[in-house]
C-alpha cells in the first residue's frame, strides 16, 4: 500500500506506515541536493544497523518524511533485539548508538532501545509516541519493512 499524500501541514497523516526502503527513497529521496544528501545518510544508517543482525524495527520521523524541500537531518528510532550487545561491533557502528556521535558522524538524530527496556507500555505504543511533534500535534511516521 503506497504512503498517503501529505496533509495541509505538509506531514503524513497520523499513523505508523510501513514501506520498503526503495519506496521511501522513491517518495522522499529526490529533489533538492540537500534531500538527496540526507537520503544517502539514511541508507548508510540503515545498512549499518541492519548489518548487526539485531535490528528489529527501523522507524523514520521528522522533516525527512514531510514536504519540506530541504530537511536538515534524518530522525530515526532503532529497535534492537534484546540480545544486542553494543560492544560486539566496530566503532563506526557503535557511533549509531551514541546520540551526539550519530549527530556528528551521520547527520542524524538517532534514538534506540531494546524491547525489554520498555516497562509501562507495549512496543507499538512506544513507537506510536514518535508521532507527536514539538507543537503537540501528531503526524505520520514510517517504518521500513523489507
Amino acid at each position: 500500500m503506497p504512503l498517503p499524500d501529505f496533509n495541509s501541514s505538509g506531514d503524513l497523516p497520523e499513523g505508523v506506515y510501513q514501506s520498503t526502503a526503495d519506496e521511501i527513497i522513491a517518495r522522499f529521496g529526490t529533489g533538492a541536493t540537500q534531500r538527496q544528501d540526507v537520503t544517502a545518510r539514511l541508507l548508510r544508517i540503515y545498512k549499518l544497523a541492519g548489518a548487526t543482525g539485531k535490528l528489529e524495527r527501523f522507524i523514520i520521523f521528522g522533516s525527512f518524511i514531510t514536504s519540506k524541500p530541504e530537511p536538515n537531518d534524518i530522525d530515526i528510532v532503532l529497535i534492537m533485539g534484546d540480545d544486542f550487545n553494543l560492544n560486539a561491533y566496530a566503532e563506526e557502528t557503535r557511533k549509531l548508538f551514541n546520540h551526539q556521535q550519530a549527530e556528528n558522524e551521520f547527520g542524524a538524530s538517532i534514538f534506540w532501545i531494546r524491547p525489554s527496556m520498555i516497562l509501562l507500555e507495549s512496543l507499538d505504543e512506544f513507537i506510536e509516541h514518535w508521532q507527536l511533534k514539538r507543537d503537540r500535534t501528531r503526524r505520520g511516521i514510517v517504518e521500513v519493512k523489507e
